[in-house]
């Protein structure tokens, strides 16, 4: 499945952002990954999430969930909407604006919701290939319609994209109480720490936390997270974003499980 290139956006709908909002968005419209060929990888294995961006008062906001506790893998944790690729699925698009239907009740193919990127795939540390699909919001209210799949969705909640670069824009935000399971470090607005994956060959993965209105931001969605606001506003975040030695780009990673793959 190749599916790298998003449509193009009237003009209309990017005349409704800010003119910081609509650079952050023409910088993701303008960045086209590496073509990639999954047709290889076992439908399986493949996934997709939705990255629905908004503006309010001049800020790019990101929706995201807490997933049910009664789920049997990230349970409790911080989600992008998406899940894995299925047989009706046409492209990774379909893939994530279906899960985000089935999973906050996000209207398919609404006149409010406009594609505007497709990012270079990630891959989890269950060597699941996730595709993030970026897209724009233009009526904010139609959140407030949204509804949480109770069975896969604990909370709905939204952060400002910025704040994965800065984490100190954070704390204007209705944070989660400190000292709970929702934020239990230290730090104010801002955990990091680094582990070794036996997957990837023994190698450093630096894990990265942040104190948002409901569970942290870390892992895959925070990394897909950093990404995507490294391209918006073409800025490095405030703190060291990768681990000595660790593995960085889908292709790097590709590579070396292929590597590994072959001498094992």
């Amino acid at each position: 499945m190749i599916n790298l290139v998003a449509p193009p956006i009237p003009q209309e709908v990017l005349d409704t952002f800010s003119a910081e909002s609509r650079l952050c968005i023409q910088r993701l419209i303008e960045n086209i990954p590496e073509p990639y060929d999954l047709s290889a990888h076992p439908q399986t294995r493949l996934g997709a999430v939705l990255i629905l961006l908004y503006e309010d008062q001049g800020e790019l906001r990101v929706l995201l969930t807490t997933r049910s506790k009664n789920l049997r893998t990230h349970a409790g944790q911080t989600a992008l909407p998406g899940g894995r690729v299925d047989d009706c699925d046409r492209n990774f698009s379909e893939t994530a604006y279906r899960e985000a239907y089935e999973e906050v009740g996000l209207p398919l193919k609404s006149p409010d919701v406009h594609t505007v990127a497709i990012l270079e795939p990630f891959i989890s540390l269950y060597k699941i290939i996730v595709t993030p699909v970026v897209a724009v919001l233009t009526r904010s209210s139609l959140l407030k319609e949204l509804k949480a799949e109770v069975n896969e969705v604990a909370c709905i909640f939204t952060h400002p994209l910025r704040a994965v670069l800065d984490p100190g824009i954070a704390k204007d935000e209705p944070l989660a109480e400190g000292g709970t399971e929702d934020w239990p470090y230290k730090e104010e607005y801002y955990n990091t720490s680094d582990s070794v994956v036996p997957i990837l060959g023994n190698t450093v993965y630096r894990m990265h936390r942040f104190r948002s209105a409901a569970s942290p931001i870390k892992g895959l969605t925070a990394d897909i997270l950093m990404k995507t606001a490294q391209i918006a506003f073409d800025t490095c975040p405030t703190y060291e974003r990768y681990a000595s030695g660790q593995l960085q780009t889908f292709r790097e990673i590709c590579c070396f499980l292929a590597d590994h793959q072959a001498q094992s």
